[in-house]
């Protein structure tokens, strides 16, 4: 590994942990200067059991105490006790939902993915063919359409009138259709990705080369022109992989999926600052490593790329 490649890392994860610092203190912030509190809504609570309660979780110190507080025990992994789960840690119940998050996120990933370049190689080989007509006019349909219409139409149709697949992610076979309803856009986007990107390596001079060689159809698609096509595919897979894992927010709502998005969303509803701050971290974390990842793969898939 070069030195320049080295000097490249580093200064890419001292501006990812300056990412993630950023989102911490703003999400921080934001979230105290917001009226309410997590114990407002617990019924028939004293002004002083109140009093009590923040004492307890350190919400009646000043706010930058709070804040330097908490910036220390993130350095250490700590993320404190739930605010209203009482009884458990903010880091056990981000663990056991992105045990689900991540199962059900890999599967929608990979399947979009391979699913995608395929098709997106299908549509530029056959270009302006009626196979390529109905790969993009399907692909279309399912990038304008929201996760929420698409989930709650799979809802209906495949678990409700059919009652082909169950309707709670949590149960045997119930993560099929969240899977579906999270991977119909991102392989939709990288079909059409991949075709564009394939179209133009299709007009390179090595491909006329290749064609005038005698190479043809497949071999040229999957021989010369997929690789370097790959790589706008690979800047988009990166932070989509990471949106995926960590799990939409509405697709778990939808289908019942004990994930760490449902969970999120749950602690917003109940101002549980502390799992809305452990969740979000996770989040902004995973962004910043995908997207230096997918970064440092334009390497291996062009070695032509330097890192300047």
């Amino acid at each position: 590994m070069s030195s320049r490649m080295l000097s490249y890392i580093f200064k890419r994860i001292v501006l990812a942990v300056f990412t993630v610092w950023v989102v911490i203190t703003v999400t921080f912030f934001v979230m105290h200067a917001v009226p309410g509190g997590p114990f407002l809504s617990e019924k028939a609570v004293s002004p002083a059991a109140q009093a009590a309660m923040e004492a307890k979780y350190g919400l009646d110190k000043p706010l930058m105490v709070q804040y330097t507080t908490y910036l220390t025990d993130v350095i250490r992994f700590r993320f404190g006790p739930s605010l209203k789960q009482r009884g458990r840690m903010v880091i056990d119940i981000m663990f056991d939902g992105l045990k689900v998050s991540v199962r059900l996120g890999l599967i929608a990933a990979f399947l979009a993915l391979l699913i995608g370049v395929v098709l997106g190689a299908m549509a530029a080989l056959y270009r302006n063919s009626i196979l390529d007509r109905i790969i993009m006019i399907i692909t279309t349909a399912f990038v304008s359409m929201p996760s929420f219409i698409m989930g709650s139409l799979l809802l209906v149709a495949f678990a409700i009138k059919i009652h082909l697949f169950p309707a709670n992610g949590a149960t045997e076979g119930g993560l099929v259709l969240p899977v579906i309803t999270l991977m119909l856009y991102p392989m939709s986007y990288i079909t059409r990705l991949t075709r564009s990107s394939m179209l133009d390596e299709l007009g390179q001079d090595y491909i006329r080369t290749a064609k005038a060689k005698g190479v043809t159809g497949w071999r040229i698609i999957f021989g010369h022109a997929l690789k370097n096509a790959l790589i706008p595919v690979i800047t988009y897979f990166g932070p989509m992989l990471a949106y995926i894992v960590t799990g939409s927010l509405v697709v778990e709502q939808i289908f019942a999926v004990p994930g760490i998005g449902r969970a999120f969303v749950q602690s917003i509803i109940n101002r549980d600052y502390t799992l809305i701050m452990g969740t979000t971290i996770v989040l902004a974390s995973l962004i910043v490593i995908m997207n230096l990842l997918s970064d440092l793969l334009y390497k291996v898939v062009d070695p032509r790329i330097t890192f300047e």
